[in-house]
């Protein structure tokens, strides 16, 4: 019999003691067994789910993609894109379980490292990405990469890091660092053109300047700021100009906005069957942007209401989970990384709703995607693991104005 394998002597932090070799394989399941009881169960409940959903809704959604990528002399199989999903959903789960078992400094130092990366590269993007449909957003890594995706979670991670400061230091302007940070990021976005994910990091921004303490009387002048800097776009920036002339306008027919509007209420409330939809063959984008369309006429309205609720549930969820927490930096990057899931999935399901100029965005964890399903999952492996939790420590009951104001009580 081959003997068990032992993990080396591990010193006492504080101590010149040693604890005794333990076998690995016990070591692996005292990990296991205290990640299970440290885990947010609903939450990873919650996002099962969604993911279950997204796997029907690219089968239901692949032939009419499929289809129109086909051509006389190449048919492409009708299942390519549902064949493909899978297996992304099966890296992203795995990526995203891996993360979770992460400890809140590892997740940080992840988080930080990730998205240093990702903005280095969101500079060479204008240089060497790839074009698709008139923007330059992707690089080629054997797969199509999107910095920005990545870079969102990264950014939630190094604002609220970078925020956190202020209770070593009261006086360090953490706002300023961080804003300054996000206008660099924004300034970026413009040039691929990409205002959609531009307002995304505007928003996360926004939530975590709040949580960390913005006097309400700048709360005005941000918004004054936001109106402007929109004018600005419109008047001086040609993506913004025709998506919002196109959206303001009505549009037509062919619009993908109005295709996916016509779509989404084709089937009524209970739909036309799986596989039964027609007028998702027309719809450009069924498999990605406008699958939350495809949903709605083969499964009906009511469907489309239960999504809606379970993405509304896990975003209550993550943030009921913050409510007790009693680390600033926790809070910060919980709810920096929630809103850039939630603000996602919300921002999706409006431009199908007809409610939103049209963007180019996902619906997280049911749209097909490479990359951008990887993100997702990293982004809810590090939340996963932000949020864990001993469930026998009591919590100090700290209110957040305390957090914000809390002085460093090192000598």
């Amino acid at each position: 019999m081959t003997a068990p394998a032992y993990t080396s002597p591990t010193r006492v932090r504080g101590s010149g003691n040693y604890l005794p070799p333990v076998p690995v394989q016990k070591r692996w399941r005292d990990s296991i067994r205290i990640w299970w009881r440290e885990i947010d169960k609903m939450l990873l409940l919650l996002i099962g789910l969604l993911m279950a959903v997204g796997i029907v809704a690219v089968a239901a959604a692949s032939p009419a993609s499929a289809d129109q990528l086909s051509t006389a002399k190449e048919r492409v199989p009708d299942f390519m894109f549902f064949q493909r999903h899978i297996v992304f959903q099966l890296m992203g789960l795995t990526l995203m379980i891996g993360l979770s078992f992460l400890e809140r400094d590892q997740a940080r130092r992840l988080g930080i490292l990730v998205g240093a990366v990702m903005l280095a590269l969101l500079f060479v993007v204008p240089f060497i990405g790839e074009e698709k449909n008139g923007a330059r957003r992707w690089i080629n890594v054997g797969m199509s990469l999107q910095p920005s995706e990545f870079l969102k979670p990264g950014f939630a991670i190094i604002c609220a890091w970078i925020l956190s400061w202020r209770l070593r230091d009261p006086g360090l302007p953490v706002i300023a660092f961080v804003t300054g940070f996000f206008g660099l990021i924004a300034a970026l976005l413009m040039l691929q053109p990409n205002l959609g994910d531009a307002i995304l990091f505007g928003g996360i921004w926004l939530v975590m300047v709040l949580l960390a303490g913005l006097p309400w009387q700048r709360i005005a002048g941000v918004g004054v700021a936001g109106a402007l800097g929109l004018t600005l776009a419109y008047m001086f920036y040609d993506n913004a100009r025709h998506r919002i002339d196109g959206f303001l306008g009505g549009g037509t027919a062919f619009d993908q906005v109005d295709l996916a509007q016509r779509t989404i209420t084709a089937g009524g409330w209970t739909g036309t069957g799986l596989w039964l939809g027609i007028r998702k063959m027309n719809l450009p984008e069924a498999h990605t942007d406008y699958i939350f369309s495809v949903i709605g006429e083969e499964f009906g309205l009511i469907m489309c209401g239960m999504i809606v609720l379970l993405y509304c549930a896990l975003v209550l969820r993550a943030l009921m989970r913050l409510t007790g927490e009693d680390n600033l930096f926790a809070l910060l990057a919980g709810a920096g990384l929630i809103t850039q899931f939630g603000g996602q999935a919300f921002i999706n399901i409006l431009v199908n709703l007809k409610l939103f100029p049209s963007k180019g965005m996902t619906l997280p964890l049911i749209s097909y995607g490479g990359s951008s399903t990887l993100a997702v999952c990293f982004t809810l492996g590090l939340l996963l693991a932000i949020t864990r939790r001993n469930p026998f420590l009591a919590r100090e009951g700290t209110s957040l104005r305390d957090l914000i104001e809390r002085k460093d009580e090192r000598p």
